[in-house]
Order: C-alpha cells, then structure tokens, then sequence
C-alpha cells in the first residue's frame, strides 16, 4: 500500500519566523485511483460485515438467559468495542475512497487518533481480564463461582475502559501542544501515533517518553498478563489424564487464544519490529488486520468454534422464524 495523494493542503497559518503551522493533513492509503471504487466496494463490505457481526453478538449474550455469564458478559462487551474501534476508522476511509478527499484536520487527526488509541488500551485490558477469567474457569474451578461474581466482572469492564481513555487522554494533552511546519502528508491510512509525530517540528522527546511509559503500562503489562495466563492453562489442560478432557479444556479457551494471537501478533510486527524501508510498506499492511480484518474477524471465531453461541443462534432464528 504506497501513500497516495500528491497533492500538498494550501490551509496554513503564520507561525514563528518563516514557519508555516499545518491545520490539515493528507491521509495516505494507494496511488492507484483506479482501484479507489474497488476498495471502497471491499471496505464497505467489511465494515458493514463487521458491524452486523459484532452486533449480533451483542443481541444473543443479552437475550439468551444460557448466555448470561461472565465469559459472554466479556464477549458481548468486546463485541461492542469492536463495533466502536471500526467506527473510527473505516467511516472516515470509506469517505476518503468516496469523494476522493483525503485532507482531515489537525483536530479531526487528534480526536480520531484519541479515540483509536483508547480503544487498543481497553481492548489489551480485556482480552487479559478474559484469559483471567479462563484461568480461574479452568485452573481454579472451584473458586470461578466465588471470584467473577457480576459486580466484579462490572468493575473489571469498566476498569478496562477507564484506563483507556484517562491514559490516551494525558498523551493527547501533550500532543495538542506540538507544532507542526510540514509536510502534511501521513503517510499511513489513519492518524496513527508515529506517522503523526514524524510531521511534528516540536521537541517530542517528553511525549515520546510518556507514550511509552503508558504503552508498557496499559497495553505490555495486560499482554504479559495474558501470557502468564495462558501458561498456567496449559501447564493445567496438559496434567488432564484423559485425551477428552484436555480436548474439552482447551476448547473453552481456543477461541480467545486466537483472537489474543491474531492482534497481539499484528501489533508486535507494527510497533516493535525495525523501521526500514520495506517494513514502513508492510506496517500498513498489518494495520489492516488489526484495525480492520481482526475487528470482522472475531464475531466468527467466536461464533463458528462456540457451541453455546451457535444453538443461541439457531434459537434465535427459529424464533424469528416462528
């Protein structure tokens, strides 16, 4: 994916000296205009794919009594935050790809880039509070009952989603505060952090610094849980004498295992891995999957590997039906 948009936005003010301050960027996604209908036709389809799916989601945990416990209490509440985490970004590309306008404002970038960072955080909570509960379900199964009563899983919930947003909101602060002289052009799809920061002409060196204190706070600590996590699973699932129940152990946490790899995985090779050449191409290329295909991805993993969610499913259509 090469940044399309050659073009350079004329709005700017006057600044210190000779100094120019960008008001609007240029989002970056293909130079290849003729593909634009093309991609919006695909993304369309995804979005409204990912909306139905995780939508649905939602509707069966909250109608089916056989569904209300705290994994699908978990479920229904990442389902909800993957229908939030899409809506900042695909409505605004779909729009891109449409009208062929790709400039957004210095204000629009911040806010979207708020809104998506705080939604990772929360998500990096809760995938770890989810494998939590996995852990206890299965190597603690006689305290589940005691420990994940309604009331915590509440807390835990919002917990995840205060961290998020109280956390971006302290780096968003101090992003409000940078100057940018040009040029204009991100070169990403969406208003990510480094893309964004690259543009700047202020010292970012305190930003920097704090992003990655709360980077190793909100989203390595929730990972390293997860992982923690799922090797007591294992080291449990593998002590099972019978070949049956290690198989029905591992299935109840196969489907979130998954899900944890599949973003974690994305977010590792975007973030962490060297800034050369070839990898700034393909970083666009696993955003992608994470902010796009995995969001779509999850409602069938859960769905499609689930037996409880699919007879709710079939419940639900034989009730329509009748």
């Amino acid at each position: 994916l090469l940044p399309f948009g050659l073009e350079r936005t004329v709005t700017s003010s006057s600044n210190q000296g000779n100094q120019t301050s960008i008001t609007e960027f240029i989002l970056g996604f293909g130079n290849l205009p003729e593909l634009q209908t093309h991609l919006f036709l695909l993304f369309l389809v995804i979005y409204i794919v990912t909306m139905a799916g995780n939508i649905l989601i939602i509707i069966l945990v909250v109608n089916d009594q056989h569904l209300h416990t705290p994994m699908y209490f978990f479920l229904a509440t990442l389902s909800f935050l993957e229908t939030c985490y899409s809506s900042t970004i695909l409505p605004r590309m779909l729009a891109s790809l449409l009208n062929r306008d790709r400039t957004i404002s210095l204000r629009g970038c911040i806010v979207q880039f708020y809104f998506f960072a705080s939604l990772v955080d929360s998500e990096c909570c809760l995938l770890s509070i989810m494998s939590y509960d996995r852990y206890l379900a299965i190597c603690k199964p006689l305290h589940y009952a005691g420990h994940m009563s309604g009331k915590f899983c509440f807390y835990l919930v919002a917990g995840s989603w205060i961290n998020g947003f109280v956390a971006i909101a302290i780096i968003i602060s101090l992003m409000s505060q940078l100057k940018f002289c040009g040029p204009s052009e991100i070169d990403h799809f969406f208003c990510d952090f480094t893309p964004v920061i690259k543009l700047s002409c202020s010292d970012n060196h305190l930003m920097e610094l704090v992003t990655f204190i709360f980077s190793s706070l909100f989203t390595l600590l929730p990972f390293v849980l997860t992982l923690a996590s799922y090797i007591c699973i294992i080291i449990t699932i593998l002590r099972i004498p019978s070949s049956t129940g290690r198989q029905k152990a591992f299935s109840t946490c196969s489907s979130h295992l998954m899900v944890v790899t599949i973003f974690y995985g994305t977010l590792i090779i975007v973030y962490l891995l060297p800034r050369t050449n070839t990898m700034r191409a393909l970083n666009k290329l696993f955003s992608v999957f994470y902010t796009v295909l995995t969001p779509m991805a999850n409602p069938f993993i859960y769905s499609l590997r689930n037996k409880e969610v699919k007879e709710a499913l079939r419940g639900a259509i034989k009730k329509m039906l009748v």
